[in-house]
């Protein structure tokens, strides 16, 4: 198949692009996103991972921070904690840790127009489900008598 007759000319330089915010914004996009929200805005570009992370008071290698204790010597809990490395607890750790301890939101259950449906059903009708799917007050469709009875459940 031929190529396109335009596509093999020689580019032409365009004077009108900002090249330092094009490069700025490729380097960005290429950078992987932080999920954790603390960490990414305590993140300094300018710092390598090793410093951003002691600054944060996170370890870099966990090898490093608890390392396997191989010598005979090593017996004691207190003797392998004196050897370890202390890191400083930042402000980051405590929010993070904050953060952790606060109650999950549950998301089992099912949406509020949907209790409120079958709240209406049960105290207008009562266990006969076969008078529910009649109802003029019904919400998404038709639902079949077994569907109403399991969701009731």
């Amino acid at each position: 198949m031929p190529k396109a007759k335009g596509k093999s000319r020689r580019q032409k330089y365009s004077y009108n692009l900002n090249r330092k915010r094009l490069y700025r914004s490729a380097r960005r996009r290429a950078a992987p996103r932080i999920a954790c929200s603390h960490i990414r805005h305590a993140w300094d570009p300018t710092k390598s991972v090793a410093q951003n992370l002691a600054e944060m008071g996170l370890a870099e290698d966990p090898n490093k921070a608890v390392p396997i204790p191989r010598k005979k010597g090593w017996g004691t809990l207190e003797v392998l904690l004196a050897s370890l490395p202390c890191f400083m607890v930042s402000v980051l750790c405590l929010e993070m840790e904050y953060e952790a301890s606060l109650p999950e939101k549950k998301s089992n259950t099912l949406s509020r127009d949907l209790i409120d449906y079958v709240r209406y059903m049960i105290q207008n009708h009562g266990e006969n489900y076969k008078v529910c799917t009649g109802c003029p007050r019904r919400v998404g469709g038709p639902f079949p008598a077994k569907e109403l009875e399991s969701s009731t459940e």
